[in-house]
């Protein structure tokens, strides 16, 4: 058995696809996942399977759209490993998500798209961003004082960016918390 968390891209996102936690969690028991718990109700999962992360991933795609009432083109989801979100977490940038007061931090998950391609829908401001080419993810960081300086923005209005979910540090830290919390 293998504890995954899912992460699901576009849901409860400036009042769309709305997806109530209870629901989904019921859904997942329904599907024959165990454990299943969310995490806020941004599309944090975590479950535990015997199945591959592959079929996992394509089971949730065909079940949330006969399950509720969604605009599936934005909805994509994304499979991780205990490993694959602990490497996310160990090898960020030095530094990276230690300063909360003075940066905010970001893990941008890639989904079918490696992180040398996705670095091109960035364009940071020199004086405010800072982003960085990780495993499966890019790390993003802008001063707190000029967010409203920051090209983070540019690249959500990319074609490239349907191929990413955002996560800030807190809850991408976090969630690493609630995946390990229960032995595989």
């Amino acid at each position: 058995m293998t504890r995954y968390l899912v992460l699901l891209r576009g849901v409860n996102v400036g009042g769309k696809n709305k997806l109530p936690m209870a629901p989904l969690r019921a859904l997942l028991g329904e599907l024959g996942y165990s454990d299943v718990s969310t995490y806020i109700a941004s599309g944090n999962v975590i479950l535990t399977s015997g199945r591959p992360a592959g079929e996992v991933k394509r089971q949730i795609e065909e079940a949330l759209p006969k399950a509720f009432t969604l605009d599936t083109d934005l909805i994509t989801v994304l499979v991780l490993s205990r490993a694959q979100l602990r490497t996310v977490v160990t090898r960020k940038p030095r530094g990276f998500g230690e300063q909360s007061g003075t940066y905010h931090s970001d893990a941008i998950f890639l989904i079918g798209i490696d992180a040398k391609t996705a670095m091109g829908a960035f364009d940071p401001h020199p004086e405010v961003d800072r982003v960085w080419p990780g495993v499966s993810v890019i790390y993003s960081q802008r001063l707190s004082a000029q967010r409203t300086k920051s090209r983070l923005n540019k690249a959500i209005s990319t074609p490239m960016y349907k191929s990413m979910t955002i996560r800030s540090w807190a809850t991408t830290t976090r969630l690493l918390e609630l995946v390990e919390s229960r032995p595989e």
